[in-house]
């Protein structure tokens, strides 16, 4: 089926177009300046009133991105960082953190920084500033496609390696990541992913409302006991206010939505049943004004040695693969 892009078919459209570059296409960019000097980027252009960035050296992440020209995502003040800017023991992963609406956090750890059996990973994990090989980058009248592999690996420790393709429908409003990840090392290694989908203003503003429907939700600390009963509300940012993280079971449609009725805006994720958790990142601060929606392959959120020790650490045995999948749809009124 032929989609529609500004009020007609694809097809019409490319009758009346020299290329279908004048409505859909990948622009290609290398940064010049900055942190972000030598970087690649890609900016994604779908005809649906769909814009948003891939970065290859930040293992094809998502950065910006907007709908019919209005922010969705939330962007830090660290910025895009080339891979070599990043610091990577303990709590380093704050210092290049930008944001942006996909950032992938594992391969091996999530959470606090790890020292154990399995090595020493920090905040977060090392996938997230590894740089991709890419292997395809096409646009068709029916699809956009960007695909690639990131290696995790270390001389005698893990070798994870994350095929990543990333689809976006011609004159759609939404895009798709399909994950796998295979071990092609020689033991078995701990595996820990999660996709922090972070979400800014005017997207997220006072009176947006969330939904994710679970079958369960813990707070993680006292932060987030005393605002359990606003976990599903955005008001004004305050500053000083503290993050509040909570965890989810969601139920089998496995969703979360965030809903600004005042700008006419619904914004959905979809994550695959291998992500099992999801957690709700919220932080209503001045600056820090982000709502984080978290789809994770274990309910673990206090890292990779808390995992191991309540017997909820995944693994990969050499030669296994385990495939994940997030999908994000926007609606604009």
């Amino acid at each position: 089926m032929s989609a529609d892009v500004y009020g007609s078919s694809v097809d019409e459209a490319l009758l009346r177009v020299g290329t279908i570059d004048q409505f859909a296409r990948v622009d290609r960019f290398v940064e010049d300046d900055g942190p972000a000097r030598g970087a690649r980027r890609f900016r994604v252009v779908n005809g649906g009133g769909l814009e948003f960035d891939v970065h290859p050296d930040r293992a094809l992440d998502i950065g910006a991105a907007t709908v019919n020209g209005i922010p969705l995502a939330w962007l830090s003040s660290t910025g895009f960082t080339r891979p070599e800017a990043r610091e990577p023991e303990g709590r380093g992963w704050l210092r290049n953190f930008a944001g942006g609406l996909v950032t992938t956090c594992g391969l091996d750890n999530f959470g606090p920084p790890a020292d154990d059996e399995d090595g020493v990973s920090g905040m977060h994990g090392r996938i997230g500033s590894i740089s991709a090989r890419v292997s395809e980058v096409t646009v068709t009248p029916e699809l956009i496609t960007i695909a690639g592999e990131v290696r995790q690996a270390a001389v005698f420790h893990e070798n994870l390696v994350l095929r990543r393709r990333i689809t976006s429908r011609v004159g759609s409003s939404s895009f798709r990541i399909e994950d796998t990840v295979t071990n092609e090392g020689e033991s078995e290694s701990p595996h820990m992913v999660l996709y922090h989908v972070n979400l800014g203003w005017p997207l997220l503003d006072a009176g947006a409302v969330i939904e994710i429907p679970s079958s369960s939700v813990e707070p993680r600390d006292a932060d987030a006991v005393a605002g359990f009963d606003q976990h599903t509300e955005i008001g004004e940012p305050v500053a000083g206010t503290r993050e509040q993280v909570y965890v989810h079971t969601p139920n089998a449609d496995r969703v979360a939505r965030v809903t600004n009725a005042a700008r006419g805006l619904t914004f959905t994720l979809r994550h695959s049943e291998t992500l099992p958790a999801l957690f709700q990142w919220k932080l209503t601060a001045t600056k820090h004004y982000v709502l984080g929606l978290e789809p994770a392959n274990t309910a673990e959120i206090q890292g990779r040695s808390a995992a191991r020790d309540n017997g909820r650490l995944p693994s990969l045995a050499p030669g296994e693969s385990r495939s994940y999948a997030i999908e994000i749809e926007v609606d604009a009124a």
